[in-house]
């Protein structure tokens, strides 16, 4: 269904998290989030951002994004008539990566034209292989091990399916084995964050021991070839997160032999478009995929929500409860997991959430409207 976009308007929101997350690349307390809306003949439809305040995990960082949005997307996008939001990225495909920032943008546009339609946003995409999605937990690094077995323990309790920790060197193999010792049965993960090299193979070979359902991007983020040398010398399965910002990259990665899992996360693949892209890739190749996180707020929780319901994601991903992350989210009903370690699809227009406007206005530090 073709619509314009009359304006875009951007705000910036402070967040603090209920408790810090810690990862290779250091410790957030809060998160600076930018929300992209774009309104057309007075509907408005909703994406998240998903960059960090530093530019640690890739290149983006919040302050960039904003002046992105604001001197190149918005103003190639403004005024046009767009016969779908699977067009919306077109405008900003001669900008360089950034695929974060201009992912929140096509974001939006989905969002919108699943509402100018009145359609979940999980239908418009092509979704709906599963009404109920298998959530899983990402912990981050702690400050001792008790108080990592603690939080594992609370989440499994809570009924989650999947325990993700955060590893780096000096945090690794003594600590998975703390955990083993207490949760045999779990599924567990271990995610590095490019923190160790091809140096580190022999160290990274203990990890075999452990029964881990993957360990996540152990290498630099761009180094594919790398991954597949590890990958044929472990019996862990890898899984990539950073090396894959396409589909040409998911395909390179499986002809190489680099991962055995692919995750997913919609910002770093520049929106749903790329991302389903990269899922027909990875399905094509009986390559399973999961959602990943980036401590979004409600809005990214609910687009990634919508996407871990294409047939591919067959893992628990990271879309949990709101409480995990905020005291108190900017959508209402908040997300919430089932004691059985789920989160039930709804049918509402767009994202199915509905916004809690005073909630947003009261964390937002900054909002700019854009027009032709």
């Amino acid at each position: 269904m073709a619509f314009k976009l009359d304006a875009i308007r951007l705000h910036r929101l402070e967040i603090p998290l209920v408790n810090f997350f810690e990862t290779s690349f250091g410790r957030t307390y809060s998160r600076s989030i930018i929300l992209v809306e774009v309104v057309s003949d007075g509907v408005s439809g909703w994406g998240e951002v998903t960059c960090g305040e530093h530019p640690f995990y890739n290149e983006e960082w919040t302050e960039a994004a904003w002046l992105l949005l604001k001197h190149y997307v918005a103003p190639a996008a403004l005024g046009r008539t767009l016969a779908s939001a699977s067009e919306s990225g077109a405008s900003s495909a001669g900008i360089k990566g950034h695929r974060m920032t201009r992912g929140g943008f096509e974001a939006a546009c989905w969002d919108l034209e699943a509402r100018i339609q009145g359609v979940p946003l999980w239908q418009l995409i092509g979704g709906g292989a599963r009404k109920e999605i298998p959530c899983g937990v990402s912990i981050g690094i702690q400050d001792s091990v008790p108080q990592l077995l603690e939080k594992i323990r609370t989440e499994v309790e809570a009924g989650y399916r999947r325990i993700k920790m955060k590893i780096k060197p000096g945090w690794d193999i003594d600590v998975i084995c703390a955990v083993r010792r207490e949760f045999p049965e779990i599924l567990l993960m271990a995610d590095a964050n490019s923190a160790y090299t091809l140096h580190d193979i022999d160290h990274l070979k203990r990890l075999d021991e452990f029964d881990l359902m993957m360990m996540e991007q152990p290498l630099a983020h761009d180094e594919i070839i790398d991954h597949a040398a590890l990958q044929a010398a472990l019996k862990t399965p890898i899984c990539l997160d950073e090396c894959i910002r396409t589909a040409h990259h998911a395909e390179q990665a499986i002809q190489l032999g680099a991962c055995r899992i692919i995750n997913i996360k919609l910002g770093r693949v520049g929106g749903f478009a790329e991302a389903k892209r990269v899922h027909d890739a990875a399905h094509a190749h009986g390559i399973p995929v999961w959602c990943g996180g980036m401590l979004e707020s409600g809005v990214g929780r609910a687009h990634n929500i919508a996407l871990s319901t294409l047939p591919g994601f067959v893992l628990p991903g990271d879309v949990s409860a709101s409480k995990r992350y905020w005291k108190r989210d900017i959508i209402d009903p908040w997300v919430e997991v089932t004691p059985r370690g789920t989160i039930v699809v709804n049918d509402q227009p767009g994202f199915g959430y509905a916004l809690d406007l005073e909630f947003l206005a009261s964390v937002r530090v900054a909002q700019e409207t854009l027009r032709p």
